[in-house]
């Protein structure tokens, strides 16, 4: 027994003196609580809308003011006409556009009833949805107010329009979602044991003594990667062209050359990967675990980034995917062009650089 005991306490000294045993055990849990408490949300917060009033009476003022008060709703933009709203929605500034009739306090005193349209950007069907049934919620609430003392029962009538998603199919948000997700992991993994396995395999010394520099070692281990990866990106699309009926409103050449730019980041980042882990099956798990559930949850895939508290919203910045999913989504969706898309193709392309040129620094103090 005092064998077993002294076992026992020589194995609690071994996981306490290993740091990665420790933060397995407890930072693990922690993190994924509070990622999984914050991010997993059907709930929207602060979601920016455009405000159409064409009445601009006492009452729409009201009730443009109760939907501004509310922790729901941030009134992002005043339009002055119906050709905007196809423009903001292409932007992608704003989720949802309200737009209120003319004269819509004196319909509503003389006729009891007038109507806002609340128009929402279907590319999230969830999200639309949720969407429409907050306002609706809201202006149910100012109905019930109105009501209260009246002689007469007053009647908002909301008509809601989902743009580009009429019929709310999920197919459109599952596509380009799953679409990130696959290119991203199997690219990343890919590339991430290059260099591991040079290591383990015991090759890396001819690696480091051939006349190679470090730049052309980086280059040349994604290369080979790009034109496999280019071909699961094309099996993809047609998939979702001709399986799931996912339309392509906007040039095929573009979301080709969007999806090359993605695919050539994903690689740099399993490039990047390679170059810190030791072994192989550490790549492995960095680009599993350390990017399967940051692409699943902070890209916007599935729960609404407005939604998530400012810290996770910022840290949603660096992932590559949350500004695929957003080109992909103006591409196949809305039928944008890069006129409308070059602010996320730009930060793309940057931090594909940037995991390029950390990578050869980091394969560089190798060498030294």
């Amino acid at each position: 027994m005092k064998r077993f005991i002294g076992f026992i306490k020589k194995e609690f000294y071994h996981i306490f003196r290993d740091k990665r045993s420790l933060f397995i055990l407890f930072g693990m849990p922690i993190a994924q609580i509070l990622l999984f408490g914050f991010a997993i949300t059907n709930e929207i917060n602060n979601v920016d809308i455009a405000v159409l009033d064409h009445s601009k009476d006492a009452t729409t003022k009201e009730i443009i003011t109760k939907i501004a008060d509310s922790k729901y709703f941030s009134i992002k933009q005043v339009i002055i006409s119906e050709a905007e709203i196809k423009s903001i929605f292409e932007k992608g500034r704003v989720k949802a556009v309200l737009n209120f009739e003319k004269e819509f306090s004196s319909k509503l005193i003389k006729n009891k009833q007038a109507t806002v349209q609340i128009i929402t950007d279907a590319t999230d069907p969830n999200t639309a949805n949720t969407i429409s049934n907050y306002v609706n919620a809201i202006l149910q609430q100012y109905q019930k107010q109105l009501n209260k003392d009246a002689s007469f029962v007053y009647q908002i009538v909301p008509e809601t329009r989902m743009v580009y998603n009429s019929e709310l199919k999920s197919v459109y948000m599952f596509v380009p979602g799953v679409m990130t997700i696959i290119l991203m992991l199997v690219s990343a993994m890919m590339t991430s044991i290059s260099i591991s396995r040079e290591k383990e395999l015991g090759t890396m010394e001819i690696l480091l003594v051939s006349p190679l520099k470090p730049f052309q070692v980086i280059i040349g281990k994604v290369f080979p990667y790009i034109f496999l990866s280019i071909i699961n990106a094309v099996i993809i699309v047609l998939l979702s062209i001709f399986i799931f009926n996912m339309p392509v409103q906007g040039s095929l050449f573009l979301l080709a050359l969007e999806s090359i730019l993605f695919i050539i980041s994903a690689l740099a980042l399993g490039i990047l990967i390679s170059t810190i882990a030791a072994t192989q099956q550490s790549a492995m798990m960095i680009s599993l675990m350390g990017l399967m559930l940051p692409v699943i949850l902070l890209s916007g895939f599935i729960f609404p980034i407005s939604s998530m508290p400012l810290p996770l919203q910022l840290i949603s910045n660096i992932i590559p995917a949350k500004w695929f999913i957003i080109i992909i989504k103006g591409i196949m969706l809305k039928g944008v062009g890069i006129e409308y898309l070059w602010k996320e193709t730009f930060i793309l392309f940057g931090m594909t650089l940037l995991f390029i040129a950390i990578s050869i620094k980091k394969y560089k103090i190798r060498l030294e």
